[in-house]
């Protein structure tokens, strides 16, 4: 803890940052992935709407798809969002001592030495990712891709 933040003892308020910290661990992880897997395997066949007539393909990849996607579209995420947040409760899996759970169990074993080693490579992954997918931004908001042609610059 470099900055003296949990220097007070305060377990709560530990617990909090740290279900944040994994919270925002994994929405990075799954952003990350949403970055590259469209490059590598093509995106979705049919409509993102039908009523303008826009197919997943004339999306792009990155920022710029933010301003393809049409406001109805970003309606169903945050709802979306907002279900995945507060369908179990805010801070329920601080209620039950255990932040980040949210009773889906991929990361788990019988073997409490192998479930901490899990725990703590999902914290480390989700870290990474954060890094990560700010770096992607940073690079499209540079290049117009999260890959860039340096060759071009």
């Amino acid at each position: 803890d470099p900055l003296g933040l949990s220097a007070d003892g305060d377990v709560r308020a530990f617990q909090r940052r740290r279900s944040t910290e994994l919270k925002h661990g994994r929405i990075a992880m799954l952003a990350t992935m949403g970055y590259i897997t469209p490059e590598l395997t093509g995106k979705f066949p049919g409509y993102l709407s039908w009523t303008q007539n826009l197919r997943f393909e004339d999306v792009p990849n990155g920022l710029a798809a933010i301003s393809k996607v049409p406001a109805a579209g970003w309606l169903q995420i945050l709802a979306y969002m907002s279900f995945c947040e507060l369908s179990r409760g805010a801070g329920s899996d601080m209620e039950n001592g255990r932040p980040g759970d949210f009773g889906f169990y991929a990361l788990t074993s019988t073997d409490p030495a192998e479930k901490t080693k899990k725990l703590n490579s999902e914290l480390a992954n989700g870290r990474l990712a954060m890094m990560a997918i700010m770096g992607m931004f940073f690079q499209d908001g540079l290049t117009g891709s999260a890959w860039g042609d340096w060759a071009l610059y």
